[in-house]
């Protein structure tokens, strides 16, 4: 069976990128380069900041996908909510009930979507 447990952000400066990543994912990163960034998250999920120059084949633009983060609360959303919008983040969705559950998205300088969430009573 395969494992998936590496996720690639190609971006325009990864080191750059790091500086809100290490904020974002509050871990720093095992490996630093101009062109490459690695973080090891403690679930074992690698996240890599990749140089978009440096990517073969060239990558499409950021926004089809999401990077999901789950919150213990709605109050939990609210207070990433506030931490991430004062980092200059991107707002596309406030904070809002879906089906699934309290969500908001925003997207990084690169335009990667963000969505932390936490999960309804019942969801759909």
């Amino acid at each position: 069976m395969r494992t998936l447990n590496y996720l690639l952000l190609a971006v325009r400066d990864p080191l750059k990128s790091a500086e809100l990543y290490s904020k974002l994912l509050e871990s720093e990163p095992v490996e630093q380069g101009k062109t490459f960034v690695l973080y090891v998250l403690p679930t074992g999920l690698k996240i890599g900041l990749w140089c978009a120059d440096e990517v073969e084949p060239a990558p499409k633009p950021a926004g089809g996908v999401e990077i999901s983060f789950s919150e213990p609360s709605k109050d939990a959303v609210r207070a990433t909510y506030a931490a991430w919008t004062q980092l200059g983040l991107k707002v596309v969705q406030e904070p809002t009930d879906m089906d699934f559950g309290f969500t908001f998205v925003v997207e990084d300088p690169d335009g990667h979507r963000l969505r932390p969430f936490v999960l309804a009573r019942n969801p759909r």
